[in-house]
């Protein structure tokens, strides 16, 4: 024994434990989760009229006397477990938006609807991969640092200087940070500006648009090579009340398209005057892209776009080579960062600007892990579809016991900590996997059948 791995003898005291299944229980019930949340407490379920105890849960009969919850985070680095368990209620939530179900009609696929992509500016000239030369030049020409001002190189996605500054003096790193501050302000600029667009097609004032009609979306932020967030939507023009209501008889896919433009290149933030910095008016770059899903199946795939989103949102910064998963708390953090010198860069200017006062409001040394972009991976409008909440507390119904009626439920519950020993987190990883193969088998026999692939 004493020659074995500690995690291989924690493992076998565990295996040993009188109460071992129940603990194997609550860890596939967690879905192998990696860094579980330990709850004590008890669950009491009265009868309304008599008081008599119909059900009662006390984590004194458990393992350790704690129950075992998942941790929900949903970033594939952190917790692969949780982190599909996210993707199958994301692909739901944006497949609903689509075509239906999760309380919103099938009629949603006849809207006028389009998956855009908007994209940042540039910031100065970067690496770039593909089938042609990166950045070629008839002339040898340096920059005013001594550096290159093209690349003859054909370089393979994965080149570690792919999205790299061909001169890191010469790039903008104020502007790249500023911007992604401002980002989900450029983004709710554009949803207004959309639909000033809409109302002037209708020739309405803007202010009455929601008498005729009302934009609905889904957002999704993801991080480009030159570690800069683009942005990719889905935006569906409804009636007044929304999904279930007739969109008007103006309302089509190229009076939408026309309006997603025309916003795209019209938007401006300015930023506060700084002497580090200047003032700066920020916008999208040129590259706007707005595809028509057509319910006829000429377009994107409905459910390839749901697909792509979910995949998207469980990646972490280290997956996308953009930032860390944790925050940094000092300017050391910064420089043991395992990141690219761009990043790094990046993250040193978000400390050095996020100490001047002028931009205090925008916490850039909180955010200098994620780059200066403060917004949520996933956004979407309130009537495009269901919630996270309300797919969570579905799942949560199925899985529990049926409802009581006239019942009177008390709850008692403390929080007394997290995570696994290294043989628990041994076994949670064993149960993680076959879960996983589990899923993949049956997506493969409903996809040999000609079932719709569940993603949960």
């Amino acid at each position: 024994m004493r020659q074995l791995p500690e995690a291989d003898r924690d493992a076998i005291r565990i295996a040993q434990d009188p109460q071992f299944t129940r603990w194997l229980e609550q860890i596939t019930a967690t879905g192998g989760c990696s860094h579980p949340v330990h709850l004590s407490g008890s669950t009491t379920t009265l009868d309304a009229t008599t008081g008599e105890i119909l059900r009662h849960y006390d984590t004194r009969d458990q393992p350790g006397e704690r129950l075992l919850i998942r941790c929900r985070n949903r970033r594939a680095t952190v917790c692969a477990p949780c982190s599909r368990l996210h993707a199958g209620d994301t692909f739901h939530l944006v497949r609903a938006g689509l075509i239906g179900g999760k309380n919103v009609p099938a009629t949603v696929r006849q809207r006028p609807r389009l998956f855009i992509t908007l994209t940042a500016p540039s910031f100065g000239p970067v690496h770039r991969a593909g089938e042609d030369r990166c950045r070629p030049r008839r002339d040898r020409s340096e920059c005013e640092h001594g550096r290159p001002l093209g690349c003859g190189a054909l370089h393979d996605p994965a080149d570690s200087l792919v999205g790299q500054p061909l001169c890191a003096d010469c790039y903008d790193y104020p502007a790249h940070v500023l911007w992604h501050a401002h980002a989900g302000k450029l983004w709710d600029r554009f949803v207004i500006g959309v639909r000033r667009q809409l109302a002037s097609a209708a020739g309405v004032v803007q202010s009455r648009l929601p008498d005729y009609a009302r934009l609905s979306f889904a957002r999704v932020a993801e991080y480009q090579k030159r570690a800069a967030v683009h942005v990719h939507a889905i935006v569906r023009l409804d009636g007044p009340v929304g999904p279930t209501d007739e969109f008007p008889d103006w309302g089509t896919v190229d009076c939408l398209t026309d309006a997603v433009h025309a916003s795209a290149s019209r938007v401006v933030v300015r930023t506060p005057y700084s002497p580090a910095a200047g003032e700066l008016a920020l916008g999208w770059g040129v590259q706007v892209d707005a595809r028509p899903l057509h319910a006829d199946g000429d377009g994107p795939d409905d459910d390839a776009v749901a697909a792509y989103v979910a995949k998207y949102v469980t990646k972490g910064a280290s997956e996308t080579g953009a930032g860390t998963d944790y925050r940094l708390t000092t300017w050391d953090d910064i420089k043991a960062a395992r990141v690219s010198g761009h990043v790094r860069a990046l993250m040193s200017t978000c400390w050095r600007l996020g100490g001047l006062p002028e931009y205090a409001p925008l916490r850039l040394r909180a955010w200098a892990h994620t780059l200066g972009y403060r917004g949520h991976i996933l956004t979407k409008s309130r009537a495009y579809s269901t919630t996270y909440a309300a797919l969570r507390a579905e799942r949560a119904h199925h899985m529990s016991h049926a409802e009581i009626a006239e019942a009177v439920t008390e709850r008692q519950w403390r929080y007394v900590g997290s995570g696994h020993s290294l043989g628990a987190a041994l076994i949670a990883a064993g149960i993680a996997d076959d879960l996983a193969m589990n899923l993949a088998v049956n997506a493969e026999r409903r996809a040999g059948r000609g079932w719709a692939v569940d993603r949960t």
